[in-house]
């Protein structure tokens, strides 16, 4: 039977499958199932559960609504969970043995994390709480309240995905007894905790905080180990930078967490340490490695695909995920300094977790041309077992395109990395238009998993090229540092001799019919390239910058970003200027389509607006889409509907001028 071509309808038809947690008896686990819903218009996650020993799988919850974050209790009796069936994410807990799950908060801005104690008697959680009030304040009512005027007093008052942050209100660490069902505030004082992690005796917490007064040019996270009966606090480190994702080994002995200093700034690569905790010394396991521990990649299909940054084994080994030479692999550490991958290459892990003997993984594996499933690795053998196949029925009627990995040569002569994907139904001797995408970040990578967009441009009769350039991590922290203070220089060169390598090598790409797009960082790109060569006969912007001088004053991240990256300030406007695309905005020629969503507070839509006029007022061929109630992660995470109307916009600008 004779395979159809991908469509952009086809992001309903498809399963996102993450966050597998083994059971304490490592014989069943959980894992989440997220699909996107057409007629509600919304994402819903539901939880599952697998025997390991049958194979069987069995689906835990119905109802509408998106599941996250489950969690075994220690006896393995107990599944908890965070939903957001009531609006705000709450806590739940569910019995192993079948029955519905029980609500256990009911806070008004909801649970932000939590953890199990492992008496299995108390949840450890970080909720938001305004300063003066308690948890157990009977919630305000919003009827008939009037707008308020917002004082603005710092630099840090607006998040993407947030709006204007929330006044007074602080992340506190409390608990919850689940038998009389109190909460009870562990941490106090207008700080932001986060909650790491719980000792196995469950004496200790690890939680992370800035007691910084002037948070606006710190950018710290210290970590602290806390008595639980004293709240005695023992420093675990503070240095600049964010460190987090902490994990007590199971005999309590170590703690195992993931830092970024700052010595590049937001380019440094991650690393794990190790803390002992009768010595106070700490170590750097993965100093022999030259990339960053983590997952880095983008893409636009998986959901709510968080991992845990470490996990230990009864054997005092340490797995997590290494973003690596465009993959992102699973390593083994110990403490004596072995180190080495657990998976294999050309391929995504993008959730996983251990058992304790440390003889099985379980993992949610994606490739190019597969969205993703959970397997059941023996860490020995490599053997794997495949245990979903929610994707099945969409692999077997769609036809998707493997791309070819590519290596040339970049500015200074560096190899530079890539993907080059043939046109669906591609037959030879006949001449095909390409694509170039661009990721955002930039410090992110392109990386050997699925991409629906990408998908759908081939299955729309192009070529894509995606590459990753100076800037993009998994190569080196020389690379990835590249990039900063040389913003359309070394990176610039880098993607336009990766067009010109493909051109050279592969005859049937048409020359005449090139197109460029990328969002962010890669909708600067777009715009710079559009202002710089007329070798493209169409682009597409997304959520892209256009102007570093206005960037710096109303991006939530522009007054640090901006001297990071393009290593100047408001007292430089004219490195800033010189940096920007909008100063080069006379010299386009390609039809630009730009698209932006309304609520983007990363990179706001006056950036958008501001090149459309200055396009508009000189003539150029342009046109701007606006996306209501979309913020910067529209292409990823926006409302459905939008998500295929940006598809729609983008094969069609093409379909015109291509």
């Amino acid at each position: 039977m004779s395979k159809r071509k991908l469509e952009t309808t086809d992001l309903f038809k498809l399963h996102s499958i993450t966050n597998p947690v083994f059971a304490p008896n490592g014989k069943e686990a959980v894992f989440i199932r997220t699909q996107m819903d057409e007629k509600d218009n919304k994402y819903y996650a539901y939880l599952y559960h697998v025997d390991l020993e049958t194979e069987e799988i069995t689906q835990w919850t119905y109802k509408k609504e998106r599941i996250s974050s489950p969690q075994w209790s220690k006896d393995g009796k107990y599944i908890a969970f965070l939903s957001n069936r009531e609006e705000t994410n709450q806590l739940y807990i569910l019995p192993a043995s079948g029955g519905e799950a029980k609500k256990y908060t009911n806070l008004e801005k909801g649970v932000s994390s939590y953890l199990w104690s492992p008496c299995g008697e108390r949840v450890w959680f970080t909720a938001s709480l305004k300063e003066g009030k308690a948890w157990t304040d009977e919630l305000e009512k919003e009827e008939n309240k009037l707008p308020e005027a917002y004082a603005v007093d710092k630099m840090k008052y607006h998040s993407d995905g947030v709006g204007l942050l929330p006044k007074d209100v602080y992340k506190q660490i409390g608990f919850i007894d689940l038998a009389s069902e109190q909460l009870t505030q562990f941490t106090e004082g207008n700080f932001q905790y986060n909650l790491h992690a719980v000792s196995h005796d469950g004496k200790k917490l690890v939680f992370g905080v800035n007691r910084d007064q002037n948070q606006d040019f710190s950018f710290r996270q210290p970590m602290y180990l806390v008595d639980v009966v004293t709240k005695e606090e023992t420093v675990i480190i503070d240095e600049d930078g964010y460190f987090g994702g902490a994990a007590f080994s199971k005999d309590d002995q170590y703690i195992a967490f993931v830092g970024m200093p700052r010595n590049f700034q937001n380019a440094t690569h991650s690393e794990v340490y190790v803390y002992e905790m009768n010595t106070g010394i700490r170590q750097v396991l993965t100093e022999g490695i030259d990339a960053p521990i983590g997952d880095f990649s983008v893409a636009d299909f998986q959901q709510g695909a968080i991992a845990p940054d470490v996990v230990w084994t009864n054997d005092n080994h340490l797995y997590f995920q290494v973003s690596t030479m465009g993959d992102v692999r699973l390593y083994f550490a110990s403490l004596e300094g072995e180190l080495y991958p657990a998976t294999g290459e050309n391929e995504h892990v993008y959730g996983y977790d251990i058992d304790a003997t440390g003889t099985f993984a379980l993992a949610t594996i994606s490739n190019a041309i597969f969205p993703g499933e959970l397997f059941k690795q023996n860490l020995a053998t490599g053997e794997r077992t495949t245990l979903t196949q929610f994707n099945e029925s969409f692999l077997d009627k769609v036809e998707l395109v493997e791309p070819e990995a590519i290596v040339y040569k970049g500015a200074k002569d560096w190899d530079v990395h890539g993907w080059l994907m043939k046109p669906a139904g591609y037959k030879k001797g006949e001449k095909y238009p390409l694509i170039v995408e661009i990721h955002g970040g930039p410090h992110a990578m392109y990386t050997n998993t699925f991409f629906h967009e990408m998908q759908l441009l081939a299955a729309k009769g192009y070529g894509v090229l995606y590459v990753n350039p100076r800037g993009s991590h998994s190569y080196s922290q020389l690379f990835v540092d590249a990039v900063r203070g040389d913003y359309g220089g070394g990176d610039y060169e880098d993607i336009m001799s990766g067009l010109d390598y493909v051109l050279k090598e592969n005859d049937w790409i048409d020359e005449s019919r090139l197109g460029v797009t990328g969002g962010s960082y890669g909708g600067f790109m777009t715009n710079w390239i559009v202002g710089h060569t007329n070798r493209f006969k169409a682009a597409v912007t997304q959520r892209s910058i256009s102007n570093w001088i206005s960037f710096y004053g109303v991006s939530d991240i522009g007054y640090y970003f901006s001297e990071w990256q393009i290593g100047a300030d408001m007292t430089d406007i004219d490195k800033l200027w010189n940096h920007s695309p909008l100063k080069y905005v006379a010299n386009v020629e390609t039809p630009l389509l730009i698209l932006h969503s309304e609520n983007d507070y990363r990179c706001p839509i006056e950036q958008a607006q501001q090149l459309y006029i200055s396009l508009k007022a000189l003539g150029k061929e342009t046109s701007f889409v606006r996306f209501p109630e979309a913020d910067h992660n529209l292409s990823r995470t926006g409302l459905p509907n939008l998500r295929l109307t940006r598809l729609d916009q983008i094969v069609g600008w093409f379909e015109k001028y291509i």
